[in-house]
């Protein structure tokens, strides 16, 4: 076990763990690294930091702490698992169990799952509520329809944020670059947004969560072209992959556009387009051809779009990664 790698079983645990067995409602790590910001917000704030350099300090600590945190974290791992072949079989279960935390493919599909199923039961309101944990935009008055469209764009988007994005970091950089990864992503979270009270302040955590999310998306697209491909047959394939590199610009995002557009392409509808956030229309351009009407069926294919490309890519770069070393 070492500080910036971790075995591949281990990742492939941890990945099956949170599959399986999902996150904990309560006490979420996650969480904790939320309350981390906040604090050093109000703190900066209270000393007028309120610009780009306040918001750049912000990043610093938080991204540092949490990184010193992790590392620490396998250090004592570490010894601990030198000291006989139990500690060191329970050591490694600690990882994966700590790892799989931050993967977020079961949460993902069931809330999706759950949100479809509410519109299929004619929950409206109901469903409008619970998407709110999904999005962003203003639920109050979506259509059955437009939830749907939410629900199918935020599968595209936490498939690369939530799963692929966390798999990859954990790959490449073992416990503590996984760590550091949700951290940046936490942050742009709650501090990236275009507003007046953000704009300056959360500009440095939403440029470095693009840098962050640069690779991984693309690679969230390819792989939902791929099992377009495979699942749907040439033609549903050639459409995601066209869509992907027609549309995957029209986004605020230069990131999220490029995994959205490759699922629209696939099952053959259209999301994005004009939506309200805190009252306000922002008139977005729309991604993907309005082939279908947006149903129930399309959600459960987008679902399965998920959880085969989340294999996937961990076959794929672990038998690369096997390779390689």
């Amino acid at each position: 076990m070492k500080i910036l790698f971790v075995d591949s079983w281990i990742i492939v645990s941890a990945f099956l763990i949170d599959f399986l067995i999902g996150d904990p409602k309560k006490y979420h790590p996650v969480k904790t690294i939320g309350k981390l910001i906040e604090k050093t917000e109000n703190f900066l704030r209270k000393r007028k930091l309120n610009g780009r350099f306040g918001g750049f300090l912000l990043f610093l600590f938080v991204a540092v702490s949490v990184f010193l945190f992790s590392v620490i974290f396998v250090y004592f791992l570490n010894k601990l698992s030198s000291l006989s072949e139990i500690t060191w079989l329970f050591s490694c279960i600690l990882l994966a169990v700590a790892g799989s935390l931050f993967i977020a493919l079961r949460g993902l599909i069931e809330e999706a799952k759950r949100i479809n199923r509410l519109l299929n039961e004619e929950s409206l309101e109901q469903a409008r509520i619970s998407l709110k944990a999904l999005v962003g935009r203003d639920t109050d008055n979506l259509s059955a329809d437009k939830i749907r469209i939410a629900i199918i764009e935020s599968l595209a988007e936490n498939l690369s944020d939530g799963v692929i994005a966390p798999l990859f970091y954990f790959l490449i950089g073992g416990f503590p670059f996984l760590l550091l990864y949700k951290t940046v992503n936490t942050l742009d979270s709650m501090v990236g947004y275009k507003n007046e009270i953000y704009r300056k302040f959360g500009w440095f955590s939403a440029k470095m969560d693009d840098i962050f999310n640069y690779i991984p998306a693309r690679i969230t697209g390819l792989l939902i072209v791929l099992i377009a491909f495979i699942m749907l047959g040439f033609s549903s394939g050639k459409r995601a992959l066209k869509i992907m590199l027609r549309d995957g610009k029209n986004h605020s995002s230069p990131n999220s556009g490029i995994p959205e557009a490759a699922m629209s392409g696939a099952v053959g509808v259209r999301i994005g387009g004009p939506n309200y956030y805190g009252g306000v229309l922002f008139k977005k351009p729309y991604i993907g051809d309005d082939l279908e009407i947006v149903k129930s069926n399309h959600v459960h294919l987008c679902i399965k779009f998920v959880i085969l490309s989340s294999f996937i890519f961990v076959l794929l770069s672990i038998i690369i990664r096997e390779a390689i070393i």
